[in-house]
């Protein structure tokens, strides 16, 4: 079985919409979801969410997320509310 990873660049003004977006694409993703997190400085509390809904959709279908590039005041954000465990994280 081949693995195929999506890849996706996050907005971080459409942080929410991407998500949604991506959270479709997982029905064809085999395996992982790159999010490349490069751009985003701040992540809100309904970016935060919107992550947790995804995280737990990419597991329900056994597909990895791997985020790239996270900002160091974005991870500690992630971290505090419990969401950072549930990524896989890359520079």
């Amino acid at each position: 079985m081949a693995v195929l990873a999506v890849w996706l660049k996050v907005d971080e003004k459409r942080i929410v919409q991407m998500l949604e977006a991506a959270g479709k694409k997982l029905e064809s993703a085999d395996g992982e979801v790159v999010l490349d997190f490069s751009a985003v400085r701040r992540i809100d509390p309904g970016a935060v969410r919107a992550m947790e809904e995804f995280a737990m959709i990419a597991d329900d279908k056994c597909v990895k997320v791997i985020l790239r590039g996270v900002n160091v005041d974005v991870y500690k954000v992630l971290k505090l509310v419990k969401v950072a465990s549930q990524f896989s994280f890359v520079s």
